[in-house]
């Protein structure tokens, strides 16, 4: 991972705030409250220009040194003092704990993993534009939420790479429950078949009920995504997630020899069925390694993340971490803003 070398910008045009951007792509721009205890939501409301055009410049905020302690104080940030709803985390793919309306633990998976560079819900039609995170407490050590530009790991990939997805596009096959991956119910916030259904009819996806009770789940999603503001196209999937050259060796070996290809608990496909080829991923990887870009945690911290534009994930770490997640921006592959 690249190193990151600062340089100030500017003090806040209303003076109370010190604005800190990176020198490369794939950092965020750092917003200090220039005397602790700040206000952030009533910050926000008033400098959404000043955040915006940071924003869209540099696809990630942290905010830091204001006056953020609880879980409350996230989520009124991550909502404007109510002014932005935040999103349920629906059909999600990650085991989460949620901790009030709209804000859910991060991913929790063992401290020791690391949780490669994804665009939340990036293997669905509906995601969120805004992604934002609260370090309540920083591991003693390790722990980044590294940062990787979406349009840049575009650019890195091979072109007959990339044209191989678009002509196709990406099939990702799920089954859930088997205490292998997570039940339907937790995956999507209820128990009751029918809303099932109907989520999975509004949203395109082809479901089927197994006799076991678990449920199997099939879509077709895009390869890129143009952004709604800036008109710029990234790499927006998470087929290399899915597929199964993510998995260590052993644990592949393991699933493939247990479940039938479309048994396994997660799977990604090109669009027509057929395989995805382990060597369209080596080149995938590299392209996200290229641009991964890891800033240390302070506790207290914030950070706004566009979600098309930055991608993110999760170095190990030792001692207590906690992280929290919320979501704001519904945008629609199918309906534009929601």
């Amino acid at each position: 991972m690249r190193s990151i070398r600062r340089r100030s910008v500017e003090p806040g045009a209303d003076g109370l705030v010190r604005i800190t951007s990176a020198d490369r792509p794939g950092a965020p721009v750092v917003i200090e409250a220039r005397a602790a205890g700040l206000d952030l939501a009533a910050w926000l409301r008033e400098s959404q220009e000043t955040v915006d055009g940071h924003l869209l410049a540099a696809g990630a905020v942290i905010f830091r040194r204001f006056q953020v302690a609880t879980a409350a104080d996230f989520a009124n940030v991550a909502g404007q003092g109510g002014d932005e709803r935040l999103l349920d985390y629906l059909y999600g793919s990650t085991p989460r704990t949620k901790e009030s309306k709209g804000v859910y633990t991060s991913s929790e998976y063992p401290p020791e993993a690391t949780i490669p560079q994804h665009n939340e819900m990036a293997y669905a039609r509906d995601w969120p534009l805004r992604l934002w995170f609260f370090c309540q407490l920083n591991a003693t050590s390790g722990g980044e939420t590294p940062l990787a530009d979406s349009r840049r790991v575009l650019a890195r990939i091979p072109s007959a790479v990339r044209e191989r997805f678009e002509r196709a596009g990406i099939m990702y096959v799920r089954n859930y429950g088997g205490g292998v991956d997570l039940p339907w119910q937790q995956v999507f916030e209820t128990d009751d078949r029918a809303t099932v259904e109907r989520f999975c009819a509004t949203n395109e996806i082809d479901l089927e009920w197994l006799p076991n009770g678990g449920l199997r789940t099939r879509q077709v999603c895009q390869v890129v995504a143009e952004h709604p503001r800036t008109h710029e196209v990234a790499w927006f999937n998470q087929a290399h997630l899915f597929h199964t050259s993510s998995l260590p060796a052993a644990v592949r070996e393991d699933l493939l020899a247990s479940f039938a290809p479309d048994q396994l608990p997660r799977n990604a496909l090109y669009g027509d069925g057929s395989v995805i080829e382990d060597e369209a991923f080596t080149e995938i990887r590299a392209a996200f390694a290229a641009e991964t870009v890891a800033t240390p945690w302070q506790t207290g911290d914030v950070m706004l993340v566009d979600n098309m534009l930055m991608s993110h994930g999760r170095n190990p770490y030792q001692g207590p971490r906690k992280v929290l997640v919320a979501m704001s921006g519904a945008w629609s592959a199918l309906e534009g803003a929601r």
